[in-house]
């Protein structure tokens, strides 16, 4: 495992989130951020009780105040001189599938704030680091990885408060992997074009057999398979979607 790298995950719950941190928990250390600390404390518990090594940070991603002291924590624990291996952008907020006007402006809001802002605030307290993983000459190329979705090129009818905010991170993370990419990082977009199989999505697509819902552990496995790519064959974006999937 290496000492001087780390991936850092932003939005961490019960799926993607989780399952990016137990892929990347094997060869580096990890560091969870999520607004509510119960959403990475058994998960980081699990990951250090196997032998790998987790730090969750309680953040708000569309803070920059709490951003900038989720690195300063992460530079108290791992050294100033810390390397990112990895940043994966996996969070998004304000979806309410309501009519466009019985929207409530705060939702709106809140997802421009968490996909928009956030995915603002997080590449540039992290690519210091990835930068940093550059120069320690990391065994794959550092990576920063966002999460979009169907929303993020597809806009339906009430779709109205998630939408705008997964087009925005689409169009930062072009713009960055257009910049950065020269300089050693490799930055993807992945749309995640269909459900999740998580617990609380359990009941949903029951009648179209259990290959109706996308796997999180096989979307870790893609987000590895990004960041081992080498400097010769960057992939900007990927899409993933269930065989059943209509697209």
């Amino acid at each position: 495992m290496s000492s001087k790298l780390v991936t850092i995950v932003a939005g961490v719950g019960a799926g993607t989130g989780a399952s990016v941190a137990r892929k990347f928990a094997k060869t580096y250390p990890v560091v969870l951020l999520a607004r509510n600390p119960e959403n990475f404390e058994s998960l980081a518990k699990e990951i250090n009780s196997s032998g790998g090594k987790a730090l969750g940070i309680s953040t708000d991603i569309s803070d920059s105040s709490s951003v900038k002291k989720a690195i300063e924590t992460i530079k108290k624990e791992f050294g100033d001189d810390v390397g990112a291996s990895a940043a994966i952008f996996n969070a998004s907020g304000g979806f309410l599938r309501k009519s466009f006007l019985e929207l409530p402006e705060d939702v709106f809001t809140t997802s421009m704030n968490v996909s928009a802002t956030g995915g603002f605030l997080f590449s540039q307290a992290t690519l210091p680091l990835l930068l940093k993983g550059v120069e320690q000459k990391s065994e794959h190329p550092p990576s920063l990885i966002f999460t979009g979705a169907t929303a993020s090129v597809k806009s339906n009818a009430r779709m109205a408060s998630f939408a705008p905010g997964k087009w925005a991170l689409r169009a930062l993370s072009q713009s960055l992997a257009r910049e950065f990419g020269p300089q050693g990082i490799h930055v993807s977009h992945a749309i995640i074009d269909g459900v999740i199989d998580i617990p609380r999505t359990r009941e949903l697509l029951k009648d179209l057999g259990p290959e109706a819902k996308l796997s999180a552990d096989g979307i870790a496995n893609d987000y590895w398979w990004l960041h081992t790519q080498p400097r010769t064959n960057f992939t900007w974006e990927i899409d993933l979607r269930p065989a059943v999937e209509k697209w």
